[in-house]
């Protein structure tokens, strides 16, 4: 038996269909999803219901994508130019699906097989344990009755600092940021969202979420990440991996085997980038 963990699908369903074949996963196997299994890639339907059709051997954690995906669905919101959508979204086993969505959680932590994983980052001022309890609440807004207003609310780069006090939506909305959205911190660890691209192009006095989260924040579990495809898969830590390795905009599609550290990847099919 062995556990895949997989970077951002984003609707790259031919890879994904690849990469699962390549690494001979079987009816024993599990796998990580590390979120935005949809958007961007031409194959979101087709995606998610081959995760649907494997949730009893799969872990996923939302992100960014998946909550706007959401967020149209149930929150009123419209799509954007740049969405691949159309077809989920008129799908007959669409409301199956996107509930199943809806209840998945931002982060998930296994302390026996020593990995912990999320979408975006973990905010470096969070121990393990407030970053779960912060990840369920906004799980039990998800779940709850209320869901559709959590995600009509959703959207926005305010409040930008995290305050314990923090209550209500304004709250919920930092603590899904941090989990989907992070890359950057300016130098008072408020979160900025404007450069997506490179490390090395980030401006003066930007650093990245993970320089600055003390290893023993994580000690002894190994955190996993997607989101931030200008990395390439490359954090520069051992024990913060980076896995999502830009299928979407034309390079590869990354499974890392959590058990022996193993990585297989499969590159993006010709039409992609």
């Amino acid at each position: 038996m062995a556990t895949w963990a997989i970077g951002d699908l984003q609707g790259c369903a031919e890879e994904f269909f690849t990469l699962l074949d390549r690494i001979r996963f079987g009816a024993g196997d599990r796998l990580w999803l590390l979120g935005d299994l949809v958007n961007r890639g031409p194959g979101s339907l087709a995606t998610l219901r081959r995760v649907y059709e494997l949730r009893d051997q799969v872990q996923v954690v939302l992100g960014n994508h998946d909550l706007h995906l959401l967020a149209i669905a149930f929150g009123g919101h419209r799509a954007g130019r740049s969405d691949t959508f159309d077809a989920l979204l008129a799908a007959p086993d669409r409301d199956n699906l996107l509930h199943w969505l809806r209840a998945q959680p931002l982060m998930v932590s296994d302390r026996a097989l020593g990995y912990a994983m999320v979408h975006a980052g973990v905010l470096p001022q969070w121990s393990l344990a407030d970053a779960q309890a912060r990840a369920d609440e906004v799980a039990a807004a998800l779940t709850g009755v209320h869901y559709q207003d959590y995600l009509r609310d959703l959207y926005g780069n305010e409040p930008a600092t995290w305050d314990p006090a923090l209550s209500g939506m304004a709250r919920l909305r930092f603590i899904t940021n941090a989990f989907t959205r992070m890359r950057l911190l300016l130098p008072d660890g408020s979160l900025e969202f404007a450069h997506k691209g490179a490390l090395a192009d980030a401006p003066a006095g930007l650093v990245p979420w993970y320089a600055v989260l003390p290893p023993a924040t994580l000690a002894p579990i190994r955190l996993l990440f997607g989101h931030w495809a200008a990395l390439n898969g490359d954090s520069g830590r051992d024990d913060v991996i980076a896995l999502d390795t830009g299928c979407v905009w034309g390079r590869a599609l990354t499974a890392l085997c959590l058990e022996s550290g193993d990585r297989v990847s499969v590159a993006a099919s010709n039409d992609r980038g």
